[in-house]
């Protein structure tokens, strides 16, 4: 049985790592490391602004409503209402898109994916480098690509705070053309590493709304880790109490 245990495991584990470089290799590009940390709220914070205000008019949260946001953030309503909320939605309503689906569906050929679920789906690394890799195409029918998801139908949303980057190419064995590298070539408002900052701060806020419960989870795990060992310790003493005159 424990054999069958770890083999299970064993195996698990390499699906996951399968899973990871598969994600890698879909643009051919190696991930970066988002260094995503729930527990910091500013962040969260930080990144729902960033969130509201660049994505949210394309973009739909179809599982997240404003009010459980409010809870889990630390906001007030009047906050979230004056200053998070675009669309004119109530407080307990969903976090819908400016966007409707049919007008997007006329416009771009598909209506934009939900991001609910995306750093479920994809994970945090892919979505944060995927948010620092979109460069200048003009061989793009919108004037962008991106080295993680290549031809991507989208322009990069946060190219004011970015800057423009382009891509300087080189040829691959089979004498195809890749990226090597991407150049800023024009500054945008944030510096690298604020831009960086900020995309981490983005890419924490939609790795909670992939899963909001992480939050209560992470801050009850040491209460159950201490409720375990205590259990443990009595389930101990009760076995030598009941086993000591066995013998």
């Amino acid at each position: 049985m424990t054999k069958r245990v770890f083999f299970s495991i064993a195996l698990t584990l390499s699906l996951l790592v399968g899973a990871v470089s598969a994600q890698a290799a879909e643009g051919g590009a190696e991930l970066m490391s988002a260094h995503v940390n729930l527990k910091d709220k500013a962040s969260l914070q930080r990144g729902a602004r960033l969130y509201f205000n660049y994505c949210s008019g394309c973009h739909s949260l179809h599982f997240m409503r404003y009010s459980r946001m409010a809870k889990d953030l630390g906001l007030t309503e009047k906050e979230v209402m004056n200053n998070l909320n675009f669309t004119g939605a109530k407080f307990r309503g969903h976090a819908i898109a400016a966007m409707h689906e049919a007008d997007a569906a006329k416009w771009f050929g598909k209506a934009p994916p939900d991001l609910s679920l995306k750093v479920a789906e994809k994970g945090s690394d892919y979505v944060y480098s995927y948010l620092n890799s979109f460069y200048l195409d003009p061989e793009r029918p919108v004037g962008w690509n991106n080295v993680v998801f290549p031809n991507a139908s989208m322009p990069n949303p946060l190219w004011e705070l970015q800057g423009l980057q382009v891509a300087e190419k080189g040829k691959a064995e089979d004498g195809s053309e890749v990226v090597e590298h991407l150049k800023l070539e024009q500054p945008g408002r944030m510096s690298p590493e604020q831009f960086h900052e900020a995309t981490r701060d983005l890419t924490a806020f939609l790795t909670y709304v992939s899963e909001p419960a992480a939050l209560k989870r992470e801050s009850m795990g040491i209460w159950v880790l201490l409720y375990l060992a205590a259990f443990t310790f009595l389930a101990y003493l009760l076995k030598h109490e009941y086993w000591k005159d066995v013998h």
